[in-house]
């Protein structure tokens, strides 16, 4: 991520007011004020050390583990970056390393207000953030609640040597085998 010719690493931008960062970026206090954040949200158990007045901020204390309930955070976090859009804001969504829990929060933000599918969610987050992966307990989660939201799923759990995972890693791994 750029801003004025200065690059900026670990930080994400997913739309002009969202943006995905892991706790180091999401704790030096110059990027948050360059980039103008107004509401940080923190999906670790830790809490920040590092806060800027001009910003709102929201702790979102759930574990990076396949079996912790991040799904009923889902609706409050989304509503809460779209609040902070409508108000001409800008939300940080951090997690320790900006790979799992904050990437499964923007992508329910995105099936929720943007009318996106999970799958189309995760290309585009994970085109701003390359290194996105949420366990495969979020992403179970997840494909609830776009089933919820929207009447079916566009991911599905499939088998693997590693146990279950999204199909889209499988059709990932497809694509990067050579012919």
């Amino acid at each position: 991520m750029s801003v004025s010719g200065v690059r900026v690493a670990g930080l994400g931008q997913i739309t002009d007011y969202l943006f995905i960062a892991s706790r180091k970026t999401a704790e030096d206090s110059s990027v948050l004020i360059r980039f103008k954040m107004t509401c940080i949200i923190n999906a670790t158990q830790e809490f920040s050390t590092t806060r800027i007045s001009s910003a709102e901020y929201m702790q979102v204390p759930v574990a990076d583990s396949s079996g912790a309930l991040l799904q009923e955070h889902f609706d409050s976090v989304s509503d809460k970056i779209k609040q902070i859009r409508e108000e001409s804001g800008r939300v940080l969504v951090h997690c320790n390393a900006g790979v799992s829990r904050s990437a499964a929060l923007c992508l329910a933000y995105l099936i929720k207000h943007c009318d996106m599918s999970l799958l189309d969610a995760h290309r585009m987050v994970k085109a701003c953030r390359p290194i996105i992966r949420p366990n495969s307990g979020f992403w179970k989660q997840l494909i609830d609640y776009e089933r919820s939201l929207r009447g079916f799923s566009s991911v599905v759990m499939v088998p693997s040597p590693l146990g279950q995972i999204p199909d889209l890693y499988e059709k990932e791994i497809r694509d990067l085998t050579p012919v």
